[in-house]
């Protein structure tokens, strides 16, 4: 009877409302009260219920009053205008790898392998467990969970040569991912304004990372066998660079895999230079007929900053990178990293930690070579029954994706479109190019979902190239 006779007076008071001008008294409580038979309580009720949605004001001492109701107003930003500043250089929007679709698309276009490639057994048990730890409650330091630092470590030096000092856990700076290290080593390395030698093509996160520090980039001619190292010659010397970013493993687009000789050529240009050479070994979990042994592993002497992500291998949901520098550069990297976002998630870095110390890691490794090169060899064979005017410059022997250089008048901005409309996504190599492309290009992945539909979707790529050439 008691919440009955509230939700009355409410009900009631609504309609009152509806016709009172804002601001207007309400009855008393005394007249509530007569007028509804319903107790002092019960009316207090039904006005902190009008109150708390907003119908009506309370003013202690003075009354209840009708609300004014708001006015809705076009908001009033002008002012951030003159806070704002001229517009900056813009910067590249959100690469095609990273776009999602709908389950019935043919997707080629994505820098990530399929879930079925990924230790999903390991990576679910692994959270279990690091969820009953301290993991779970507790900051991790700066620079990284120790036990993490020294794998990362120990990894590195378990390819270094007798005569090299391998890195030790306190070399290891753990990142939230490799895009925050790219960042975070850009700017302490280059700088703001600085010249910074990239090879072109080259990862589109990378270019991204460098025009979001406002280094100055510099691109350096590389194709399916690495970069032109005279040509990087020249740029460290009419750029005074003293850093150059490159893929030596597997190279994101291209697929290139340095040889010793061009790895130990470029390891003395940085010498010369007193330069760095920032390594992105992104595809280390994912050699197919060639083991990686970083370049890092070869110098002792820190010219070489090196980068290994495990966001890839173990699990999107992992976003953990660790960077080995030697001497000041890792204090001044930590240092920026500190102020960007002062620690990683100690509960990703117990899971990442779990996962790569297990039997299992490595048995999970041999299983995922083989269905690499298993998924490579489809697209590529379709590729080549499919978009004969196509050619796949170099066939890469590790990593997650096929370039595949179109003939010279495709309009690779209308493929793309055309592609998408029949179903098939693929990714314009336009976006891997820190300037203009010297060609045209298809980035395509082949550790994507669905690879039995890879030859339908190679179909799709040369009826929509014939359709241009017709």
């Amino acid at each position: 009877m008691y919440d009955d006779s509230s939700a009355r007076i409410v009900a009631g008071l609504h309609e009152w409302l509806r016709t009172a001008a804002p601001g207007a008294r309400l009855p008393s409580s005394r007249a509530l009260v007569a007028q509804y038979g319903a107790s002092p309580v019960t009316v207090q009720k039904a006005l902190h219920t009008l109150a708390a949605q907003g119908a009506v004001e309370t003013r202690p001492g003075v009354g209840t009053f009708a609300r004014a109701a708001r006015v809705a107003r076009p908001h009033d930003y002008g002012w951030q205008t003159a806070a704002l500043g001229p517009r900056p250089k813009p910067v590249q929007q959100l690469a095609t790898a990273l776009h999602t679709y709908p389950n019935d698309v043919i997707a080629l276009h994505s820098g990530y392998p399929d879930r079925e490639l990924l230790p999903e057994r390991l990576v679910r048990a692994a959270f279990t467990r690091a969820a009953r730890t301290d993991a779970a409650v507790t900051r991790s330091p700066a620079a990284g969970l120790p036990e993490l630092q020294a794998w990362f470590a120990a990894e590195l030096g378990a390819v270094s040569p007798a005569d090299v000092a391998p890195p030790t856990a306190s070399d290891v700076v753990v990142f939230p991912g490799s895009q925050a290290s790219l960042s975070a080593t850009f700017r302490a390395l280059v700088g703001t304004g600085r010249p910074l030698l990239v090879e072109s093509p080259t990862y589109w996160g990378a270019i991204l990372a460098a025009e979001q520090v406002g280094v100055q980039i510099v691109p350096v001619p590389s194709g399916a066998r690495g970069p032109d190292p005279e040509a990087l010659s020249r740029a460290f010397a009419q750029t005074g660079a003293r850093a150059f970013y490159a893929q030596p493993s597997f190279a994101n687009p291209t697929g290139a895999h340095w040889s010793p000789d061009l790895a130990d050529e470029v390891i003395r240009l940085v010498r010369e230079h007193g330069a760095y050479l920032i390594e992105d070994d992104w595809a280390h979990d994912f050699g197919i007929t060639h083991e990686v042994v970083p370049l890092a592993a070869r110098d002792d002497g820190g010219h070489v900053v090196y980068l290994r992500s495990l966001t890839k291998s173990v699990s999107p949901a992992v976003r953990v990178a660790g960077l080995v520098a030697r001497g000041p550069a890792r204090e001044r990297i930590l240092a920026g990293a500190q102020a960007e976002s002062m620690y990683v998630s100690g509960m990703l870095q117990a899971v990442a930690l779990d996962v790569v110390t297990q039997p299992a890691w490595r048995t999970h490794l041999r299983g995922q070579r083989h269905q690499l090169a298993a998924r490579r060899d489809l697209l590529l064979g379709a590729l080549r029954e499919h978009v004969p005017s196509g050619v796949v410059e170099a066939v890469p022997q590790g990593g997650l994706n096929l370039w595949l250089r179109l003939p010279d008048t495709t309009d690779v901005a209308r493929l793309v479109r055309d592609c998408e409309a029949a179903g098939v996504v693929v990714a314009a190599g336009d976006e891997w190019f820190p300037a203009e492309p010297t060609g045209a290009y298809l980035r395509l992945n082949y550790a994507g979902p669905n690879p039995g539909a890879f030859p339908d979707g190679a179909r799709v790529i040369g009826e929509m190239l014939e359709r241009q050439a017709g």
